[in-house]
């Protein structure tokens, strides 16, 4: 179930530059594509005045063109990765994989510890990604302060300045020490709550407003795809 649920769910995406500056994308003129509709008037015009016989592709219209950035994915893995907690992963990367595909994107797993499962710049598919994931052999205590030091370490490897990091847990924070401060390290930091079981909204909260993020309760793997949507929606 896992398996297909990788293969199936996608979010939507923009068109992007090669780029890596930190805003989250320039109005830039280019050549009509067939699917623009915001015309550059002024520049059109230019162009036309020295073509005698002018065809579609000499409309100039402006698009958003977002920037490249670098992203990673941080999973508790804590206690048993089974049945739904198991098909939210699946669909987190899913979504994540193909959402940040021409970007640096990485997966970091944590339970007591923690561990980079795909580093930012290594090619991966997101059905290995989630073989690698459900090898981790899993613990019952969760560490949430050590899987985004782990995370904030990874990012940092990138000359990319725009960086979003995406944490998938119930933040039940049972070891080491308090989450917060590493939270606010991050310049974007969204919380995926698990709630189909005990969970701990107010950290998850804290969390997400001192990483400068957003905070999204999921109780299915269903509701992963939309929470994302939102996410990077925001930009």
């Amino acid at each position: 179930m896992s398996r297909l649920i990788t293969t199936n769910l996608s979010v939507r995406h923009r068109a992007k530059s090669d780029e890596g500056d930190g805003g989250g994308g320039n109005i830039s003129p280019m050549r009509y594509r067939y699917r623009s509709d915001d015309i550059d008037l002024d520049a059109t015009l230019e162009l036309l005045a020295g073509t005698p016989f002018p065809d579609e592709t000499d409309i100039v219209v402006r698009e958003r063109i977002r920037s490249r950035r670098a992203a990673v994915l941080i999973i508790d893995v804590s206690g048993s990765m089974k049945g739904e907690k198991a098909r939210m992963a699946a669909a987190t990367i899913a979504a994540l994989s193909n959402a940040f595909r021409d970007d640096d994107f990485a997966v970091v797993a944590f339970w007591s510890d923690a561990a980079v499962l795909k580093p930012l710049r290594e090619p991966m598919s997101a059905a290995t990604m989630l073989d690698v994931l459900l090898r981790v052999p899993t613990r019952g205590l969760t560490n949430i302060q050590f899987g985004l030091t782990v995370a904030d370490a990874e990012l940092r490897t990138s000359a990319i300045r725009r960086r979003t990091a995406i944490l998938l847990t119930d933040a039940l924070h049972n070891a080491g020490p308090d989450p917060r401060e590493v939270a606010g390290r991050f310049g974007e930091l969204h919380v995926l709550l698990q709630t189909d079981g005990s969970h701990d909204r107010p950290l998850a909260a804290d969390i997400a407003r001192l990483g400068h993020g957003h905070l999204a309760e999921v109780q299915t793997y269903r509701d992963i795809a939309p929470a994302l949507n939102a996410f990077l929606s925001l930009d």
